[in-house]
């Protein structure tokens, strides 16, 4: 792809996302389209398909952010195929989808633009992008899904909850990746989850899941998942682990239940005998956010490597909260007050420090925003789309 082409299939998409609802429209006409073309593409997918709109303009606009960077896109998309495999797609179905997403890109954005050169820009992206994910998708010999039992529910505050399956077999994946999941309540609706241990041979899997108000899964989860429960999960996606270069000094962020990702990776590390220094921040609005607080101390108390410091906006528990029913460390340092991404700015410098942020897009958005204007490089930072 040259430099030409990427321009046009940018200056396309930013066209559509400017007009209002237009992303919205789009992944909606684009799915109408392919269901009529393919009728039986539609039992692949869950029966409200707003969640997995959302998903799809998300994947979208990382891989058209992503597209000088290949290093980054490449193994996004092979992750991203082997993933689909849950969903029953097979090669066939590459092709219809993007001729079904061109279609609709022709539709919204009109005949002036759309033309016979911008066309050809599309079809060359999407081109790169199916032949990655088949060839993703085909190179797996691990299972399309792996089945998994309850053994635990702890409702650690009354929007949070910690959730350990035991699968039925292991699963390899790296501290810091996330994986799609589907519960018996919600059949086919994927939401996706970063386990908050490391990888092991017994097959033990644990998920920190917070309830979005008006979300399909997560307050099913929360409120029904009960032990004995079988859960399906997808294959292992996520990069942030592939950035980070061996001896450098880390600085992990993160906000609410994003903190499980960068639990895992601290537990992987704390098993080993030669680790940089890391340092942790772990944000919340108030203290009772802060719910897995002891476990990080813990960590911390017996490897001089690692620091933590918490952060809430509010020092005082809300009334309509009893806090975290997780027990505290008894030599926890009280977490700074202010907004997450001053503070860790305020603690730096962080020249020379391999950077992951896991929280919601804004939270993302801010702190990225706060460590460049400290003048962070960009190109030490990692973070996932979802």
């Amino acid at each position: 792809m040259d430099s030409r082409t990427i321009s046009l299939v940018r200056t396309t998409f930013k066209a559509v996302a400017a007009v209002e609802g237009g992303p919205e429209k789009l992944t909606r006409s684009f799915y109408a389209i392919l269901f009529a073309r393919n009728p039986e593409a539609r039992d692949l997918f869950p029966a409200s398909m707003s969640l997995q709109r959302d998903k799809l303009l998300t994947a979208i606009a990382y891989a058209i952010d992503q597209l000088e960077n290949l290093d980054r896109l490449l193994p996004f998309l092979q992750q991203l195929g082997r993933d689909h495999r849950k969903y029953g797609i097979v090669d066939a179905h590459y092709a219809a989808v993007g001729d079904a997403l061109i279609t609709a890109l022709e539709q919204f954005a009109g005949t002036e633009m759309w033309t016979e050169e911008v066309e050809g820009a599309w079809r060359e992206v999407i081109g790169v992008m199916a032949t990655t994910m088949i060839d993703g998708a085909n190179g797996d010999d691990g299972p399309p899904v792996w089945m998994g039992t309850v053994v635990e529910h702890i409702r650690v505050l009354d929007d949070v909850s910690v959730v350990r399956l035991k699968l039925d077999e292991p699963m390899d994946y790296a501290a810091g990746q996330y994986v799609s999941v589907s519960v018996p309540s919600r059949p086919r609706m994927w939401r996706y989850l970063s386990p908050a241990i490391p990888a092991n041979s017994a097959g033990e899997i644990e998920f920190h899941i917070r309830r979005v108000s008006g979300g399909w899964v997560s307050p099913s989860v929360v409120a029904n998942t009960a032990v004995g429960d079988r859960w399906s999960v997808g294959s292992p996606l996520g990069s942030m682990t592939r950035h980070t270069a061996r001896g450098r000094d880390r600085l992990l962020i993160a906000s609410g239940t994003g903190i499980a990702p960068l639990r895992a990776q601290v537990m992987e590390m704390a098993a080993r005998t030669d680790n940089p220094r890391v340092s942790v921040f772990y944000g919340g609005k108030y203290p009772c956010d802060l719910y897995d607080m002891a476990t990080l101390q813990h960590i911390a108390a017996t490897n001089p490597w690692l620091s933590i410091v918490g952060v809430v906006e509010d020092d005082t528990d809300p009334w309509w909260t009893d806090g975290s029913r997780y027990s505290q460390f008894s030599g926890a340092i009280p977490p700074t007050v202010g907004k997450l991404g001053t503070v860790v700015v305020d603690h730096g410098p962080w020249d020379n420090h391999d950077i992951a942020i896991v929280g919601s897009p804004s939270m993302i958005n801010t702190t990225k925003f706060r460590l460049q204007g400290a003048g962070v490089d960009m190109s030490t930072i990692s973070y996932d789309p979802w």
